[in-house]
């Protein structure tokens, strides 16, 4: 079965081919047009400006993923794609062009869930992954625990009560003076500072598995501010990585605590930030205490993209959901 997906909802405009069947997870095609130079320059996504982007990038790319494909929309089996969360603007970029593209060719349509979509990326990764199991998806907008039932089966058990860890690692870059976006460059100068050098306050919530990250990143600016006021240097290097060092310990807490709570001896990390090395390895770490098998998606696949979307729409096209004209995104 193949399945051509669509992806618009933050600032990449995607679309993929995927190969899907009970055996076969391959990925044929998987474009994406990215729109971080434009927003670089406001130091952050500017949502009318993605919007139209999307909008003079999402034909072209379309034509472009079928081509590599080897494929004519004749041959698709089915359509999927993102309607939220994300911003409503761009999401309806690609939820308008997939309805009309499904609705022109006579092809079912799969609204996809943009979470269940990064979990999914794994799937692509690790052939042999199947639910169920615990996952950590860690993003800009979100840090949630979920227990993934089976592939269409998810349920939120913690999350962060305020701001999500990708949104702290960018914003704390932008302070420093890092280029946008800022997680990846907090993710290399966190590698050359001392981890141990400043003490910040945990984003690990007592008494729950739920994460609070406003705290953390109000008590790094305040440190950054009060430097520059008394006109003393800043080691941006040693701030990244005692930032990073706190969210890493705070996120390995939780994992040991919710592995131990859900009894799962696996655990998938997904979204954006997954790609980061330090996270990463803090998992991993984390894992070896319980025994339990870690699963992060190829870095390809860690960031917003076309390719997951059409990984969750098969499963979700097996389950029985469709949508039709009067499809609509929702932001949140």
């Amino acid at each position: 079965m193949y399945i051509l997906a669509f992806e618009s909802s933050c600032d990449e405009t995607a679309c993929a081919v995927l190969e899907m069947s009970e055996d076969t997870r391959e990925i044929k095609s998987n474009i994406i047009a990215s729109q971080v130079d434009i927003h670089a320059l406001y130091g952050g996504v500017v949502p009318e400006i993605a919007s139209r982007a999307h909008i003079e990038a999402i034909s072209k790319i379309t034509y472009e993923a079928l081509d590599t494909a080897g494929l004519a929309i004749k041959n698709v089996d089915a359509i999927a794609v993102t309607n939220g969360p994300g911003l409503i603007g761009a999401l309806l970029v690609a939820v308008s062009f997939a309805k009309s593209l499904a609705y022109a060719n006579n092809i079912p349509l799969i609204p996809v869930d943009h979470i269940r979509g990064h979990v999914a990326a794994n799937y692509l990764t690790h052939k042999e992954l199947k639910p169920p199991f615990l996952a950590l998806v860690v993003s800009g907008g979100h840090t949630s625990f979920f227990d993934v039932k089976s592939y269409t089966s998810l349920e939120e058990i913690a999350s962060t009560r305020d701001d999500a860890a990708g949104e702290c690692f960018d914003k704390i870059g932008r302070v420093i003076g890092l280029p946008y976006p800022g997680g990846h460059a907090m993710d290399i100068l966190a590698t050359k500072g001392n981890k141990d050098a400043i003490a910040f306050p945990s984003p690990a919530l007592k008494d729950s598995l739920d994460f609070s990250f406003s705290g953390l990143k109000t008590a790094v600016i305040n440190y950054i501010n009060t430097k520059r006021q008394k006109g003393e240097p800043l080691n941006e290097a040693d701030i990244a990585s005692s930032f990073t060092k706190t969210v890493v310990d705070a996120i390995r807490q939780k994992v040991g605590e919710a592995l131990k709570a859900t009894g799962y001896k696996k655990i998938v990390l997904a979204g954006g930030v997954s790609a980061n090395s330090h996270i990463r390895a803090g998992i991993t770490e984390e894992c070896k205490k319980y025994g339990a098998e870690f699963y992060a998606p190829e870095l390809c696949l860690c960031g917003d993209n076309a390719a997951m979307i059409g990984a969750q729409g098969y499963y979700e096209m097996l389950d029985g959901v469709r949508g039709d004209e009067t499809l609509n995104a929702y932001p949140s």
